[in-house]
């Protein structure tokens, strides 16, 4: 072998060296890691399950309400889960899980109980409603902001109201909705906001993301279950 085929093959392999230290150190150590949430999940669970605290969990998803916990939203596991989740993702691989679908609404009138994404809650009446749903754009939300009634940001799960018929603060489970950013089948909110146009009947549903996507909600029909506090 001559003096150009050493030096060459040398040069070669100091180049696959560095790249590969490169791509190692391009990869977090403690990278946070997505998990898609199934029916019956809660903060708590899901802590115990990847070994994280509860509160960093929570701190990770700031616009997840422990209540709106449902089949295929992408919850953050923090970085020192990432091991457990994909330990977990592995293991659902060799099984072959498939992910259940969402199941409906389920209603026992009998004793004033709904389920929805295998958690029940109590209701003391229903209401019928016609629903629109507006966005955080400044063109909706006046002089003081994408806020609500009270000054809090805007968030999935918050609805304007018309107080005379659902006082303020009120927490109901909205079922019968249809749109691509809220829950599927039911989703808890609470009457936070109110709005000039909205009186009697009517309730405006804040939905995250543009104007243009949030107006194909149009005009619907949906009920609220009145939640026991």
């Amino acid at each position: 072998m001559n003096k150009h085929t050493k030096l060459a093959r040398a040069v070669k392999a100091t180049i696959i060296a560095v790249g590969l230290a490169g791509a190692l150190q391009s990869v977090p150590v403690h990278a946070d890691s997505i998990h898609k949430a199934k029916e019956g999940d809660t903060f708590f669970l899901l802590a115990k399950q990847y070994g994280v605290d509860m509160n960093k969990l929570i701190t990770a998803n700031p616009s997840i309400k422990a209540s709106n916990i449902y089949g295929g939203l992408d919850i953050v596991i923090p970085g020192e889960g990432s091991k457990a989740l994909m330990s977990t993702a592995s293991a659902s691989a060799k099984e072959n899980i498939i992910p259940q679908p969402l199941s409906a609404v389920k209603v026992s009138s009998a004793d004033k109980t709904v389920e929805a994404w295998g958690k029940n809650f109590s209701y003391s009446k229903t209401v019928e409603v016609k629903a629109t749903a507006y966005s955080s754009a400044a063109s909706e939300n006046g002089k003081w902001g994408a806020v609500d009634y009270f000054g809090k940001p805007l968030e999935l799960g918050t609805i304007a109201v018309d107080p005379k018929v659902i006082p303020m603060g009120t927490k109901v489970l909205v079922t019968g909705h249809s749109h691509s950013n809220l829950p599927k089948s039911a989703f808890v909110a609470t009457a936070t906001d109110q709005g000039s146009a909205i009186k009697g009947n009517r309730i405006d549903i804040f939905i995250p993301g543009s104007p243009q996507t949030v107006n194909e909600f149009g005009f619907q029909n949906v009920k609220l279950y009145i939640l026991d506090k």
